[in-house]
């Protein structure tokens, strides 16, 4: 996004690429005793009273190969009966991450999720806790939406295909607004009920553990937009021609229910059906169009995984533009005709700008790239839906940029809870940076200085609080997220050298690649690829409150 300046449970870690969804079959897991020992093992010797209760309180290894591309590469479970609040989960946490990095570990293992005991994705975000629902993993949605803009009326029909992390008796949704007329889980009927912005489903017969299972859920009515934490509108927006459907951070459940934590990424197909002098726009390839009559039913294909906040339709008459890179990849631009006259052709702008970051981010991580350019100037900001970003009016090359980036950080590298955006904001604003200098704006270095001084116009407010820790949801897209946060990687750059600094973000997008990641993980990265302790760098930059 950018902005525009005018109780206990029981824990179990997961060091893994979880979160990328199996196409296939699932590989086999299999528990390995041996390495439960050798951790116990190694905890009792350490002699230390609290590393070796740790050790007790730890009952499952489990090990499952999914990395045909690399050897002894694993998904590696760990459960543990502490819980995820307590100060001890975060102590077992790094107590296993450094015994399996002191080389006790079996192979690699790439990444680190929590799940409860049950097999749940711990989706606790103290910046918004109301988002996300445990027992199940969401594989593919299928949307099927028929938008009628007189009246702004919406019927939908989800299909929700999610693998059980535990028995389910019963599930959530997060679903704001719209009628449920309707809801089957695996083709028979299955009772709902709401509270708030959750619908629960209850299955005709419980799906047990591991079981792929699909929900559908029928629902019509009219969409509300909500006024997110920090202000901003978001969910179902009417434009002057038609409607934007934006996401970050819980815009997405007015329009389908899902999961909508960023944490459970998903593939997506979406049909939108609309009158046929509309065009309706969503996240990835297009597949074809249908005419019936007098309506049009546009189906979009998204077959990379994809957190739901940066799921998007927009509707409207837009000039289209299709083209393909020097690389084979397709690029599919939407422009409303009242911002054809803008400060850069963005078409053409596109190629130019994925060729540029793909040299130093690394691939572009996407099967399809392009944008909406729409005609919503009072929206205040545009946004980073994958494959398209939106842009409520035509922007210039440095908007065009920040959004961009935020294809490889923050729609294929996603932070595991909002609390990590800076990964998000802080990376594509010091992508701006970098833009200017190397083409003929100011250095990132007189960037950086300007926001030091204050004199920089986004500079206003940054050292209000630690970049990586805004105080409520209220303040998650606060200066200091942006400014600071890419302020802190210009700091990283100097102590770590241009080579070294650009491998970091290159191995980061390939290690992480359609899946969620932490600060913690990046630090790590970034002190395992220059070989210097950079606590005290991350700690004043990153973590602590008011101007070095």
């Amino acid at each position: 996004m950018k902005r525009v300046y005018a109780g206990a449970v029981a824990l179990c870690l997961v060091l893994s690429g979880c979160d990328t969804k199996p196409q296939d079959a699932a590989p086999a897991r299999k528990s390995e005793h041996r390495l439960l020992e050798q951790f116990r093992s190694w905890a009792r010797d350490t002699d230390e009273s609290r590393t070796a209760r740790h050790a007790q309180a730890l009952y499952t290894v489990e090990l499952t190969d999914t990395d045909a591309d690399a050897e002894h590469a694993y998904d590696v479970e760990v459960r543990t009966d502490l819980s995820p609040k307590s100060a001890g989960a975060k102590e077992f946490t790094e107590l296993f991450r450094t015994w399996w990095d002191g080389d006790d570990g079996e192979g690699t293992a790439r990444d680190l999720v929590l799940l409860d005991v049950r097999g749940d994705r711990l989706t606790h975000d103290h910046l918004f806790p109301a988002l996300g629902n445990d027992g199940y993993d969401v594989q593919h949605y299928g949307l099927t939406l028929d938008y009628t803009p007189d009246g702004n009326r919406l019927a939908g029909t989800a299909v929700i295909t999610a693998r059980a992390t535990r028995d389910l008796p019963r599930f959530g949704l997060d679903f704001a607004g719209l009628h449920v007329r309707g809801a089957r889980v695996d083709g028979s009927d299955a009772r709902f009920s709401r509270k708030k912005n959750k619908l629960t489903l209850t299955p005709a017969r419980p799906i047990g553990k591991g079981k792929t299972f699909k929900a559908t859920v029928r629902y019509d009515g009219t969409p509300r937009m909500l006024t997110a934490a920090d202000g901003g509108d978001e969910g179902w927006i009417e434009t002057d021609d038609g409607v934007a459907a934006l996401g970050e951070p819980t815009g997405s459940m007015t329009w389908f229910p899902g999961n909508h934590h960023p944490s459970d990424k998903a593939t997506y197909d979406i049909d939108v059906t609309v009158p046929s002098d509309y065009t309706a726009v969503s996240n990835g390839t297009l597949r074809g169009t249908r005419q019936r009559g007098e309506r049009t039913t546009f189906s979009w294909r998204n077959s990379e995984p994809m957190a739901s906040h940066a799921a998007s339709v927009v509707t409207g008459v837009f000039d289209i533009s299709t083209s393909t890179t020097d690389d084979g990849l397709p690029l599919y631009t939407a422009v409303d005709p009242d911002e054809a006259e803008g400060p850069v052709d963005v078409p053409e702008l596109l190629p130019e700008v994925i060729d540029w970051a793909s040299d130093r981010f690394g691939p572009y991580p996407f099967s399809s790239a392009g944008a909406v350019v729409d005609h919503l100037p009072d929206l205040g900001y545009a946004l980073e839906t994958q494959t398209k970003p939106y842009f409520q009016e035509a922007p210039d090359a440095r908007l065009v940029v920040h959004e961009l980036a935020h294809q490889w950080f923050g729609n294929s590298v996603t932070p595991r809870a909002w609390q990590d955006m800076w990964l998000n904001e802080g990376f594509a604003t010091y992508a701006e940076w970098l833009w200017d200098e190397e083409h003929g704006h100011r250095s990132a270095q007189e960037t950086f200085d300007s926001f030091y001084d204050g004199t920089h116009p986004e500079s206003e407010g940054i050292w209000d609080f630690p970049a990586a820790d805004p105080p409520s949801a209220t303040r998650v897209s606060d200066s200091p997220v942006y400014g600071r946060g890419a302020m802190t990687l210009h700091q990283l750059r100097k102590a770590v050298g241009d080579r070294t600094f650009f491998t970091v973000l290159r191995t980061w997008t390939r290690e992480h690649r359609h899946k969620n990641a932490d600060t913690e993980q990046f630090i790590a990265l970034c002190e395992k690829e220059s070989g210097q302790d950079l606590s005290d760098l991350f700690g004043t930059w990153l973590f602590s409150a008011g101007r070095p």
